[in-house]
């Protein structure tokens, strides 16, 4: 019978594992002190605003907003809240659904998006992409969808 106890990780894998976990920990903070200290957006309200502008006429219901930004849905509530009282986003009753919410991108939201963009593509340059130069990105990008998608 196979030895199914599991094994210890080597230094490197060890390394790696401990590496990722402060990743996941500072990049989102990094991301968005740079862009907050531009006097840009939060990175969680510049992602809900991202995600509404990729969307079918720029709506989705709350629960998939929700899903897409990797929030709780009262996080999601709490931020399009924020964003609804800048005039970002609207909030209008499921057309197909009367119980369920759909946040809508404004013509607001989107210019504001818009201002906000370059101010996120640097933090995201000098804060994780520039530490890849010379790696097989398109490689890495389908090993990291592959943890995300795991069950």
């Amino acid at each position: 019978m196979a030895d199914e106890r599991p094994q210890p990780l080597n230094p490197e894998e060890e390394a790696l594992v401990r590496a990722l976990r402060r990743v996941m920990y500072v990049l989102p903070r990094t991301i968005d002190a740079d862009m907050v200290g531009d006097g840009q957006l939060p990175l969680t309200e510049y992602t809900a605003l991202m995600h509404l502008s990729e969307a079918p006429d720029r709506q989705l219901r709350m629960n998939e907003l929700a899903t897409a930004c990797e929030l709780s849905l009262s996080g999601m509530t709490r931020t399009i809240n924020r964003l609804e009282g800048q005039g970002l986003v609207e909030r209008v009753k499921c057309a197909d659904d009367a119980r369920g919410w759909n946040a809508v991108l404004t013509d607001a939201g989107l210019a504001r998006l818009e201002r906000a963009w370059p101010s996120h593509l640097a933090a995201v340059r000098r804060r994780f992409l520039d530490h890849f130069q010379g790696f097989d990105l398109a490689r890495l990008a389908r090993a990291f969808e592959r943890v995300g998608t795991a069950d």
